[in-house]
């Protein structure tokens, strides 16, 4: 996956949209475990990119490890 930064914009291909489109990129704390005495423990980091001219959301764990 390209990205591209020009200025603050941020260019990614859009599975909806068929194209490299502007994308606002986050990142996000997801817990993992449903047993509420684990879930502090099961937080793991996620790069969230939302397409801006769709609104379509890609979630990627970034702690593959």
């Amino acid at each position: 996956m390209a990205t591209r930064i020009e200025d603050d914009r941020m260019d990614e291909d859009c599975g909806e949209c068929r194209r490299e489109t502007p994308h606002e990129v986050t990142i996000t704390l997801l817990t993992e475990s449903h047993k509420a005495e684990n879930a502090e423990f099961s937080r793991e980091p996620y790069r969230v990119a939302r397409c801006r001219v769709c609104g379509a959301e890609t979630t990627t764990r970034m702690n593959n490890a």
